[in-house]
Parts: structure tokens; C-alpha cells; sequence
């Protein structure tokens, strides 16, 4: 029994030293407490839970994360955009901290190697990646505190990515601009929406988008909203001119 007990604990450190030495690269300092990380990747399909009988998983560092994540950009955009109100900086840091910019940088940092999940990772959709990049966050406040979160985020978003200037000129929502727009002009608008298998029978939602009774776009994608803005982007650059100019 003594035997065995050494030898797992040996395989256990083996697997810390291993796991401390993928991560810490990633962070850019060194990880205190393991555990934190370790929860930040586990998916709810692995069904683990504590001593106390609390589910273990990411989901909550996820919440801590994004939470964290606004804050520090928000910090940042008040000194960085003096002349900013209230609704320049809440459009500034939903830009930043966009789902699709979140999931970019969950990819460039290959997150998804760490994932432990019953769910083979192929059927995860891509939120996933964002998703443990938000609970990696939440990790490194639980584990170092707010400073550390702070250099994280100044490391790995703000310095690499965030440009102001730039970022004054991107679109988040097509479909917003486009229903705005139509609404100033007092232009009649709707959006058609029906099922599309597609050739190989995959599930797809196709949208036609029509301004004053006349089809302007259309489009197809796994879910009704990215149809959506899909057909909202196309009509958006087919009325590009008329729209940048209200």
C-alpha cells in the first residue's frame, strides 16, 4: 500500500510539473496555486465535484474572468480616452471585449489543449475558446490578485491589440447599424428567416433581409442570429455609402 501510495503521488507530481510548464509560459509568471488553473480548463461534461459536493468546472471562473477582464479595460479606456462619455467607453470596451475577439485570442494561446471534457473537442463551437480564456482570468485573480490579473490582460489584449483609433472605426453589430439606419430614413424592413439543411444535410438557418418589400441580402449559418448579421453585413456594404454618411 505504501508502495503504491509513492508511486502515485510521484505520477501526480509528474503530471503538476508537466501541466506548471505549459502554463506558465502562457501567464507569464509562475502559478501558485495549480488547482485554480487546473478548474479554469475542466468542462462540465467531466462531472467532477469537491469534497463538499460542489460541481467542478470552469463555469464560475468564467463569470469571475469576464468580470475582471471588463473592469481592467474599463480602467484603461478612462485614462486612455479623456473626452470619452459614458457611451463612447461602454461601445470602446464591448469592441475589445467582443465574443469573437475573445475566442481569437483563446486560439492564439491554443487554450483548448488543456481541456479536460468527456465531449470530444471537435463538437465544441467556438465560444469555447473565449469562454476558457475569460475562466483563465478568473484563475489568475483567485491565485495572484488583482495585479497580476491586470499585467495579464495589459500582456496578452491591451498592448497587442488594442488600438483606439482603430478600434473607433469597428463595427460590432452590421445588424444594429443597419436597423438604425433604416429606422432614421423611416424605411421599412424584415427579416425572413427559414431552415437549410445545405447539400450535406448539416442544420443552417437562411435569412433574407428586405428593405421597403425588396430582397437586399441574404444568408446562411449554423444559428438564426449569425444569419442574421451575416445578411446585415451584406446589405450593410451594399449601402454602405448612404449609411457611413447618417
Amino acid at each position: 500500500m505504501r508502495i503504491l501510495k509513492k508511486i502515485f503521488s510521484k505520477s501526480r507530481s509528474l503530471e503538476d510539473g508537466i501541466f506548471f510548464d505549459s502554463i506558465q509560459p502562457i501567464l507569464g509568471f509562475d502559478p501558485v496555486t495549480l488547482e485554480c488553473y487546473k478548474k479554469a480548463f475542466t468542462h462540465r461534461s467531466s462531472n467532477r465535484i469537491d469534497l463538499k459536493g460542489n460541481p467542478v468546472n470552469y463555469e464560475r471562473l468564467e463569470f469571475l474572468g469576464d468580470a475582471m477582464l471588463s473592469a481592467v479595460i474599463a480602467a484603461y479606456l478612462f485614462n486612455e480616452a479623456p473626452l470619452g462619455d459614458e457611451g463612447y467607453l461602454t461601445k470602446m470596451r464591448s469592441k475589445i471585449v467582443s465574443r469573437e475577439h475573445l475566442n481569437e485570442l483563446g486560439k492564439d494561446l491554443n487554450l483548448i489543449q488543456f481541456v479536460e471534457s468527456k465531449v470530444p473537442v471537435h463538437h465544441f463551437g467556438e465560444n469555447i475558446h473565449g469562454n476558457i480564456f475569460e475562466s483563465l482570468i478568473g484563475a489568475i485573480y483567485l491565485d495572484r490578485g488583482y495585479e497580476y490579473c491586470e499585467k495579464f490582460i495589459q500582456k496578452r489584449v491591451i498592448i497587442p491589440y488594442v488600438d483606439i483609433a482603430r478600434l473607433e472605426g469597428k463595427v460590432i453589430s452590421y445588424k444594429s447599424l443597419v436597423i438604425e439606419w433604416c429606422q432614421k430614413e423611416k424605411k421599412q424592413f424584415h427579416y425572413d428567416i427559414f431552415e437549410d439543411n445545405g447539400i450535406d444535410g448539416q442544420r443552417l438557418f437562411g435569412v433574407k433581409l428586405s428593405i421597403d418589400d425588396k430582397v437586399i441580402a441574404k444568408a446562411r449559418a449554423t444559428s438564426k442570429k449569425k444569419a442574421e448579421e451575416k445578411a446585415s453585413q451584406r446589405a450593410y456594404f451594399a449601402f454602405q455609402e448612404k449609411i457611413d454618411r447618417k
